[in-house]
């Protein structure tokens, strides 16, 4: 028969919290995991959604999270800054990309990819190093979810490159700079 040696009691009101075990037993199992904690996950914060339901003493219901509290990363409002590649939208795709005259490199990316935070350095690079040579710009697909469609874009960071208006190489996730430069130096 088995038996119960701890059970662990997480609050519904919060995202992540520390815990301290509910014994059962003065085992030395139990008292040696009393000193565990969940993990702290930083970078994230949480925010609260309206709740109903009863409130414990401790919390105001200001604190409380209810379900449908979203959990987001403090970082995402970051990834544009220092980003130097202009945006292309539904409104201006025909005119800088399919009509441009230079190959053209554009970057499929969203503010809450951590993956895209890690390569837009590198195409700012990229567009430094072939100024003149060759056009980039960058696609928010949350706010152009139609260009992401037409190109078949199913996971970002995506990066394409267009020549006369016709899509020439894909390369999909966050790849050292050499990956791309050897893509684009082949339709220079």
């Amino acid at each position: 028969m088995a038996t119960v040696l701890e059970c662990i009691a997480v609050p519904r009101v919060s995202a992540f919290p520390t815990y301290s075990p509910t014994r059962f037993s003065s085992s030395p199992v139990s008292s040696i995991s009393a000193h565990r904690r969940l993990p702290e996950f930083k970078g994230l914060r949480t925010i609260p959604t309206r709740s109903f339901g009863s409130v414990s003493q401790n919390q105001s219901s200001s604190s409380r999270l209810g379900r449908g509290g979203r959990i987001v990363c403090e970082a995402q409002d970051t990834a544009v800054e220092g980003q130097d590649l202009p945006a292309v939208t539904d409104e201006s795709w025909q005119s800088l990309v399919l009509e441009s005259e230079y190959p053209v490199l554009v970057e499929f990316w969203a503010p809450w990819c951590g993956p895209c935070r890690m390569i837009h350095p590198i195409i700012d690079e990229l567009s430094k190093q072939y100024a003149g040579k060759l056009k980039c710009y960058k696609v928010n697909t949350d706010e152009s979810p139609s260009i992401a469609t037409r190109y078949g874009i199913r996971s970002i960071p995506t990066v394409i490159i267009f020549k006369n208006g016709e899509k020439k190489d894909a390369v999909i996730g966050a790849v050292p700079k050499s990956t791309l430069t050897t893509s684009i130096e082949k339709f220079l």
